[in-house]
């Protein structure tokens, strides 16, 4: 039997209040969680206020201490 390098990804679980930056993507730039249900995670722009509803997805991630939040 092959083996392969394999990529997993697990739903990410969001908590209301996080700060979160997502890096690329039609959903870049730094976002609030204000809502979390089983289908939807609720974000909102620091800057613009604009919230939107998303059905909750998943990222290979790390967290990093000492950022700037929001970046402008």
């Amino acid at each position: 039997m092959q083996r392969y390098k394999v990529t997993l990804f697990e739903p990410y679980p969001f908590e209301v209040g996080q700060k979160i930056r997502i890096e690329g993507g039609k959903r870049g730039g730094d976002w609030e969680v204000i809502g979390v249900s089983e289908a939807k995670v609720k974000l909102r722009c620091p800057i613009s206020g604009r919230e939107f509803d998303w059905d909750r997805f998943c990222y290979v991630t790390q967290e990093r201490k000492d950022e700037i939040w929001p970046k402008k």
